[in-house]
């Protein structure tokens, strides 16, 4: 199989089959060269075709205490006091912008995620151009 642009969803579908076969090739070898550039193709395709929406702040924040164990006294620190925590969980208040750089440092969550979609919505808005694609900002995923 050739590689080529991917622009249906045939060959999205042919593309991730023949990339599957390659799986076990070693880099720097001619059939790991030709899966890298495999998953490139497949890459690009998926970044127009099924954009994944940044996530909730909020959302970021539950998912970050699961995947370490914590609890919601353990956000005081990044937060403030232990109501403060329950609203921002609650979704009764806005993080500030003191709190987005604690919860960045002491959490490792990217600031665009912390800023919320409010932000990066008007900004793509004001960057797209007629007769365009809407741009969506995802997160990226390595195969």
């Amino acid at each position: 199989m050739n590689p080529k642009l991917i622009k249906t969803e045939k060959q999205h579908d042919a593309a991730l089959k023949h990339a599957d076969k390659l799986m076990s090739a070693k880099p720097g070898t001619r059939q790991g060269d030709e899966l890298e550039l495999w998953v490139f193709l497949i890459k690009a395709y998926e970044e127009v075709h099924y954009p994944i929406a940044m996530p909730n702040p909020i959302a970021a924040i539950r998912f970050r205490m699961e995947q370490q164990g914590l609890r919601r006294a353990d956000l005081i620190p990044y937060i403030g006091s232990k109501s403060k925590v329950s609203e921002v969980l609650n979704g009764q208040r806005s993080l500030s912008l003191a709190m987005i750089r604690k919860i960045h440092e002491g959490l490792s969550i990217p600031l665009d995620i912390l800023i919320g979609d409010k932000t990066s919505g008007r900004r793509a808005k004001k960057a797209a151009r007629p007769n365009s694609q809407p741009r969506v900002r995802e997160r990226r995923i390595q195969l």
